[in-house]
């Protein structure tokens, strides 16, 4: 999967929403599927972040992408539900969804974990994602090949010490992407769900979690981007309900 080579037309013509799409892997991610030939609709919570890959992607000749700031620590459910409605005037479907937002909290032993920042990193990781999910099934299930990826992590794997809500919020969301991926696999089989663990990337909430590492030695978003297009794409129509590691070892 990380030597995939895709087509230049793999997303031609398809929906793709992208949540934490400002920077990180979110951002290489909405580059890629627009590089690729999806209308991106990126999601996050700066909307200079966002203005920037707008700019980038429309500056390169992709397709228009469209911006949604929304911040998932204060959004509601009626402002899923409003999204939701507003993709569907405006594009009718949802074709994939790539679940990357997510913030890390405190690396303390869970005796010491502050409870307001527990319930803080549980909303923005797990039960978010849960809310997306809900407001836009609908709108996948009119695509007749979708594509949704839950952003996953080792520790959501296996814990480790001193990870807290963040390692708790990853196994949610391994739950979460389980439990689509059965209950869509039905008749119509035209959504898939799978997890994909990044691994070690050279991204600030690594470099935050990691003050000490070198973060040469860790690949950039834009190396992994061969796995996310193969998981958002027609190629990976009979790929559900997996565990995917985007570095195995």
């Amino acid at each position: 999967m990380k030597d995939y080579q895709a087509p230049a037309d793999l997303l031609k013509d398809r929906i793709i929403m992208v949540t934490g799409a400002g920077s990180g892997i979110g951002r290489a991610a909405a580059k890629a599927y627009a590089a690729h030939g999806a209308t991106v609709i990126l999601v996050g919570r700066t909307v200079s972040k966002l203005e920037s890959i707008y700019d980038e992607i429309e500056a390169a000749g992709y397709p228009k992408p469209a911006i949604v700031p929304l911040n998932f620590e204060g959004a509601a459910v009626k402002d899923y539900e409003e999204l939701a409605m507003t993709i569907e005037d405006n594009f009718d479907r949802l074709d994939g969804l790539l679940h990357n937002a997510a913030i890390l909290g405190s690396r303390t032993p869970v005796e010491l974990y502050d409870p307001e920042i527990w319930n803080k990193v549980m909303h923005v990781n797990a039960t978010a994602p849960f809310l997306l999910s809900r407001a836009m099934i609908p709108l996948l299930r009119k695509s007749p090949d979708a594509s949704v990826i839950f952003t996953s992590s080792g520790v959501g794997r296996k814990a480790k010490a001193y990870w807290g809500a963040y390692a708790v919020s990853k196994f949610a969301v391994e739950g979460l992407s389980q439990l689509m991926a059965d209950e869509l696999d039905d008749e119509r089989n035209n959504v898939r769900v799978n997890s994909l663990n990044p691994g070690a990337t050279r991204t600030s909430m690594r470099s935050l979690a990691y003050p000490a590492e070198n973060p040469k030695q860790n690949p950039t978003p834009e190396e992994l981007m061969p796995v996310y297009l193969y998981l958002m794409g027609a190629d990976s129509r009979d790929v559900t309900g997996q565990q995917i590691d985007a570095q195995p070892k």
